[in-house]
Formats: structure tokens, sequence, C-alpha cells
């Protein structure tokens, strides 16, 4: 078949595309968009940006510009939607397809990963693949990692090596980032630095071992694509001419790898439109980088960024609040959030004596709210991190509002804090079997059968903590167990206030903590703030009944069906609660220190996307916003400390929001 050429001259300008009939399209979208999204939606031909403010219809947008694209005459195939989850692309597909018709569900869409799988087992040759090759899952690859790691030398350290979950997040940091392995380990792993040769050896192993056995990694999936597609051979250039338009959702949320692999999408038909939120980008611990949508206009041609600014979800006087929070952030793109929603009332910032009171007030406002008809569902307490809301879970149990906690653990439930509950089980309790099994398993050179044989022991009186170890505990225990039960003994039988005894059981415990778990740096604040709550309680009985939260239920399958009709309170962190929305929302500990938190204050990219977090918490709320901190903070080491309030909320006047002060 002859082909044809389009004959054009160098440096003329292309006719404008011709304007299509609006009145022959099945969906009016003058009317159903407004102005902003109608832009977007209508924009054909060429790259654009697209800045979706928080709650401004980004979806929406999505949709019916696949609706329209396809009512244009484009084949459905010929359009690729990616997003970051199976269910974000199942959503937009399937509302095209009410919208307009089954066509739109014969679109390409899906996630990176997804779509870098199909691609490169229609084109494997090309990039000498064997198309049959298996994926590996997360806990795949830490397996292959441990397989790996138990061959090497390790004991030649003379000191602990990282465990194969931490080793596979810092290789697939640096894939996903451009950073070196060093620069991973020297900023976030430092105590592990000087193990950058034995990293680098086992990557190397790690890569060969799935050459040989025809399998890649999440991360391989991505590399494969790109160098496809950059290598730009003749299977790469049939391929990108099928693909005439590609969109991409949450933009400000890719990183490095994903952004070069948009790049090379664009080689034949340079239509990419990407969609997201400067503001809302808070995910750089996972590799996302900010840059990539602060960059677009300068890495494609002729760039048209369209903003979307009309607000569908919060009232105006909470919009002003989260304007002025984001009006400061260093590099962004301009945009000022309104909304038509009429009445509401000015965000509160509330600021207590101390944290227990500021979580008396939110019990207390909870309850107000409940009885004026909101939900349990409707409501949200959101926090930087997610020891913030330990105090708060105590005060929750004690109303006996039921509560579902998202990101992070349930401060109960993290192995850390369960190990320090257990000796402390222990001293209140000395025939507490379920708590000695889980302290005895914690020593070295332990099983599960020589922990047996011991608490047959203790049973039958022959051990005990209640007398001195000396005469109980004979030479066939070696120094650990000698050990141990001195220390138990020890908090037993002395009369000394919860706090004291926490103290001792994590003096005790520091050792075993720091040698059991590679990111020790990060869950030791945990055991701080336990170790805080215990100075709030005069018995021990007292401090670990409240600590006994509900017991979780039988399982899953038996749950859910009674969790539709059951009201549940949200507590989570900022970011598990993004592209979420509740009526009213409380955000907590807005103290600088906290939030921000105090590792962010040394780099000025770190405060920035602390600042996005508070825009992201407050751009949840629809109808109350109450951004709340205490005055006083307890810190073991300096007692009572005064406490600064979150610098992203000092600028805030009067008229954008009600200042209240708790008093007892």
């Amino acid at each position: 078949m002859q082909k044809k050429y389009q004959l054009k001259r160098v440096g003329q300008v292309s006719p404008k595309e011709p304007r299509f009939d609006e009145s022959k399209f099945q969906i009016n979208y003058r009317e159903q968009l407004n102005a902003s999204q109608y832009d977007a939606v209508a924009s054909v031909e060429g790259n654009y940006l697209v800045i979706a403010g928080a709650g401004s219809g980004k979806t929406r947008t999505l949709v019916y510009r696949v609706a329209r694209l396809v009512e244009m005459g484009n084949d459905p195939s010929s359009i690729l939607l990616l997003t970051f989850t199976r269910k974000a692309s199942k959503e937009m597909m399937d509302r095209a397809a009410i919208l307009l018709d089954n066509r739109c569900a014969k679109i390409n869409g899906g996630t990176f990963h997804s779509f870098a799988n199909l691609t490169l087992r229609k084109y494997a040759k090309a990039v000498n693949l064997d198309n049959g090759f298996t994926i590996l899952d997360q806990s795949d690859s830490e397996d292959v990692i441990n397989l790996i790691r138990g061959q090497l030398n390790l004991a030649q350290h003379k000191k602990r090596f990282p465990n194969k979950q931490t080793i596979l997040k810092v290789l697939s940091l640096s894939v996903n980032t451009g950073r070196t392995v060093e620069n991973i380990l020297e900023e976030e792993y430092p105590h592990f630095a000087e193990y950058i040769e034995t990293f680098l050896q086992i990557h190397k192993v790690y890569s060969s071992y799935k050459k040989q056995n025809n399998l890649l990694d999440y991360d391989d999936l991505l590399i494969y694509l790109r160098n496809f597609l950059f290598e730009f051979g003749p299977a790469a250039k049939s391929f990108l001419s099928t693909i005439k338009f590609t969109m991409v959702d949450e933009y400000q949320d890719t990183n490095k790898l994903q952004a070069e692999v948009i790049k090379g999408l664009s080689q034949v038909h340079q239509n990419i439109m990407v969609v997201g939120d400067d503001s809302q980008s808070i995910y750089s611990f996972r590799g996302a980088n900010f840059k990539n949508i602060m960059e677009f206009p300068k890495l494609f041609d002729n760039v048209k960024v369209i903003t979307l600014e009309e607000n569908y979800r919060s009232t105006q006087q909470i919009l002003n609040f989260s304007n002025r929070i984001i009006e400061h952030a260093i590099e962004k793109y301009p945009k000022h959030l309104f909304t038509r929603k009429t009445g509401g009332e000015l965000p509160g910032i509330i600021s207590a004596a101390n944290e227990n009171m500021q979580s008396r007030f939110i019990v207390d406002k909870i309850l107000e709210l409940r009885e004026e008809g909101v939900p349990l569902n409707d409501m949200s307490v959101l926090f930087r991190s997610s020891f913030h809301s330990f105090d708060l879970e105590i005060e929750l149990n004690k109303a006996n509002i039921p509560y579902m906690k998202f990101g992070g653990m349930k401060f109960i439930e993290t192995a850390h804090v369960k190990d320090m509950l257990a000796f402390l089980r222990i001293a209140l309790n000395p025939s507490d079997y379920v708590s000695w099994y889980r302290v005895l398993l914690l020593h070295e050179g332990i099983g599960p059968k020589k922990a047996q044989i011991i608490m047959d022991e203790i049973a039958g009186g022959k051990l005990s903590i209640k007398i001195n170890p000396e005469s109980s505990v004979s030479k066939k225990y070696n120094d650990r167990i000698f050990n141990l039960f001195s220390f138990l003994h020890d908090i037993h039988t002395k009369n000394q206030l919860p706090a004291d005894k926490a103290e001792q059981a994590f003096k005790y415990y520091e050792p075993i903590f720091t040698e059991k778990y590679d990111d020790w740096n990060k869950r030791k604040k945990d055991l701080e703030i336990f170790m805080n709550i215990a100075e709030n309680y005069r018995s021990l009985d007292s401090l670990l009944a409240d600590m006994a939260l509900d017991p979780p239920q039988d399982s899953v399958v038996d749950v859910e069906a009674v969790d539709k009709e059951r009201e549940l309170l949200t507590l989570s962190t900022i970011h598990s609660a993004k592209g979420l929305e509740w009526h009213s929302v409380f955000v907590i500990h807005a103290v600088d220190g906290f939030f921000p938190s105090a590792q962010s204050f040394e780099k000025l990219e770190s405060l920035e996307e602390e600042r996005r977090l508070m825009y992201v918490a407050s751009t949840r709320a629809k109808q109350n916003l109450f951004v709340c901190y205490p005055m006083h903070i307890f810190d073991r080491h300096n007692g009572i400390t005064f406490a600064k309030p979150s610098r992203f909320i000092e600028s805030i006047s009067e008229d954008l929001a009600d200042q209240w002060l708790l008093e007892e």
C-alpha cells in the first residue's frame, strides 16, 4: 500500500485545528462544565498542564475529555490515561462509559506499571526480554534480597546488617529518584552508611539473579519501558504512532522515572495533558519529585497552562484560610480557590494548655457536632505523624467514640510498643503468660521450645520474679535470663510511679530494640510518647487498663457488613487523607517541631512540603475546620516546655480565623 506524505514548508505555522460542530455531540459540554473545565476538555492537539486546585473537579474534567475525544471520532485505543491506582483508572473509565457509551471503556487506561507490563510483553523481543517474564511483587523482591543477604558473609561486619525491607527500599528509591545509593544511606540511614560497598554488591547480584531467571520487579517494568521508548527503534516508533493522546492524573506525585516515561511517550504525537496540583505534592518520601510539575513547561514544547480554581467542596471561609497558607509558598503556580457555595463559619485556631486538654476539647466538640446531626463518618481528625493521636485515642476510648485509624498503625498495635507493654504487664501480673511468651522470644537464643520450658517452670513455681533471682534462677540459664528476671523482680517489687517503671523498662529494652529494628531511630519516638503518657498515671493498673483498647474483631469478613451500618470517626495522617473530604475536620498538634516536623527544618524543600501538607489538611474540610495546638508540651528530658504555634498558622489574621484559647 502506497504511503501518503504531506509536504510542509519549514517554519510554516500549522493552520488552526478545525472547529467541531458541537451541536452534533451527544453531550452539551459547555453547559455541564465551568469555563476552565471546558477549556481543558476542549483542548485537543498540543501539550497541556492542568493545575487542578483542591476540590475543583479534576476527575470530572478528565472523564469529560475522554468522552469528547471519543465523540470527535478518535479511536478509543489511541487514547492513553495513566493513573496511580487501578481503582482511579477503573472509576474514570466507568464514569466515561456511563456519560457517553461503552466506547469509552475501550481506551488504554491503567497504572504506570500495568501499562508497562502489557507493552513489554507485546514488544519483548525489541527489549531483549522473554515475554513470559515473571513479575516480582514487593514481598517476592524482599525474599530474593534475603536469599542474597544470607549468602554474604555478614558476620565479618561484627555489627548488625540492615534487613531485607530496608535494603530493597534503598535500592528502589535510588532507581526511582536518580539519587545514588550512597546519598540515600548518608541522608536517611546514616547508621548504615559504612555498608555502602555491601549494598552495591547486593544490588549487582540482585540484578544478575533477575536477568538469569527472567524476573522483573516493579522498578524494572518502568526502566525497560523508558529504555524501549527512548531507543526509538522501529517497534517503538510503530507503537508510539498508535498512541495519539496521553493523559496523566496526579502528575505532582510522579517520580523522575515516570516523568521520563511520559517524555518518551510524546516522541511521535506531542499531545500530552497532565493534570495535578503542585500545592498537593506531599509524597517525596516515596520518591515523588515536586520539580516534575514545576518544570513541565520547560520539558515540553508550547505548553498551555490551564488552572481550575472553582471549588465544589468547601465554604469560602475555609478556602480563604487555605489560600493564605499556600500564598507564602516559595515555588508555585498562582491560583486562588473560590466557591459559589454560601454560608459557613470562620475556621477556628484553638490553643489548649496542654496535649490532654487538646484531646478533651476534640472529644467534646465531636459529641456536640454529633448532637447537631453530623454523623461520625463525616468527621475526621488529621495529624502530621501517627504518634500525634495517641493521647486522643485514649480519650476517645474513654468517651466510647468508635474510630478507625489510617496511616501508621494504631499506637497499641505497633510491635515495639507491645514489647514495652509486655514488660509492664508481667510486673503487674507475673502470671501473664501471653506477655511472658512475647518477652522471652525477644531474647537471642530463645525459641518457642525454650520459651515454653521456662513458662512451665514459672507456672510450677520453680521460677519467679517475686523473689530475688540470685536464689531462684539456677545456673542452667544464661546471663540473659538472669538479667531479665533481675530487672522484672526490680520493677515488680519496687514501689514506683508508672513513669519510673516505664523508664526502667525502656533502659532494659533499648539494646534489644535497636538490634531488632533497622528503623529504630524512627520508632523511638513512639516509645518516648508512651513514657510521656505514663506520666499522667498514678497507678500501673490504670495505665494498662487504658492501654487495653477494644480488642480487634474476629475477622474482616464478619465485620464488613456491620461496618457499613456502624458510624466511625476517622483518625488519619494527612498523607493518607489526600483526595478525601469530611463535613468537619480537626487538625491537631499544629506546633513548630511537630508540624512542620523538626526534621524538615534542615532543608527548604522539606519545609515547603510541610506547608503543602497543611494546605492538603485544611482543604479536606467542607463546613468546619478546627486547627488545634497545645501551648505546653511535656518532654521527659526537659519537663514542660513552651510550644510555638506552627509557622503556617502564625500569619493567619483574625478576619480569616477565630482564635480560641481553652481554659479549664
